[in-house]
Order: C-alpha cells, then structure tokens, then sequence
C-alpha cells in the first residue's frame, strides 16, 4: 500500500456535510464502532479550537468507522462537560449511532472551516488511535494513517470539535456527493 498522501485524500479532507453519509454510499453496511465516551482533561489543541480556560473537563467520544467491516477512520469528538447538559447533551446517549444524526439534522449548528492537519507519526494522538485502532480491529493502524481533518460545531453558544483521521484505502475512493 503506498503512502497516503494529502493530494491523494484531497477530496475526503475538503468534502463537507456528513462525512458518516459519504462513507455509507461506499458501500452495503455502514457502521460506528464506539471505542470510549469519557470524562478527560481537556487537550492544547481541542482547548484553543473550544475557546476554553486552561483547566475544566471535556467530554471525549472516540469511535471508528466502518464500511462493510473495513476500519476506514478513526474519530474524537470533545465538548465541554458543561455543555452536555445544554446544547449537547443528546451527545450522551449517543452511543453507536453517527454523530451526524446531532450534527446535520439541526439548522441552529454552524460549522467552522475545514482544517487538514498532518499529524506527527509519533505525536500523542497518533499513537493513542493507533493503540486504540489495534485493540478495535486486531490490525497494526497503517503507517501512512497520517492525515487528519479537524472542525469546530457550534450550536447554543458552546462548541464541539470533531477530529478525523483517514485510512490511506481511502484514497481508491471518491467521497461522492451528499
């Protein structure tokens, strides 16, 4: 498998809408493998997305994606703990139903710009998804496993941020339109 490069993703990291409705189209069976949904401290990068203070809790759902089996992308979503018993508190019962279902189906939610982000091959997320990714799946997460898409909802004055990381077999695929 070559490397999974941003021109070859180009098209999954710009694509916007519901990227959960993108890879059901790629196949018979889509599914969401729900990993964990915890209360953690907040990370650098999800605390300046969020706007937050330097200390408080998030709400951490990470989950992988699945067409007809296949690990396509690993996903971490994180809300403010406090947000979850306003604007977002559907987040809770979740559970394995796409995340899309809260996102797209309401008007009153805006979404930031998408932001493609390389992330470091031995930064903290990436070995966290990828010891997650191995426990989830039974398979090593590919080395070239590299590139990310992250964006901000916003909805009732407080915001989640989605981050996506994309399996290289994606690059055989075009996102197609929703």
């Amino acid at each position: 498998m070559g490397i999974a490069t941003r021109d070859s993703l180009r098209d999954w990291l710009r694509a916007p809408g519901s990227l959960s409705r993108r890879l059901a189209k790629l196949g018979g069976r889509f599914e969401v493998q729900l990993l964990r949904q915890r209360v953690a401290p907040f990370r650098t990068l999800e605390r300046a997305a969020l706007g937050l203070p330097p200390r408080g809790l998030t709400i951490v759902r990470e989950v992988i994606l699945r067409v007809d089996g296949e690990p396509l992308i690993w996903a971490r979503s994180a809300v403010h703990q406090r947000a979850t018993t306003g604007p977002w508190r559907a987040l809770k019962g979740l559970g394995t139903k796409p995340l899309a279902h809260l996102l797209y189906d309401d008007y009153r939610i805006q979404r930031s710009e998408l932001q493609p982000r390389r992330l470091s091959r031995n930064g903290h997320t990436r070995r966290h998804a990828a010891r997650q990714w191995q426990a989830a799946t039974g398979q090593a997460m590919p080395a070239q496993m590299l590139w990310s898409r992250n964006s901000v909802f916003s909805r009732g004055g407080s915001q989640l941020r989605v981050m996506e990381l994309f399996a290289p077999a994606l690059r055989r695929q075009r996102p197609g339109r929703i």
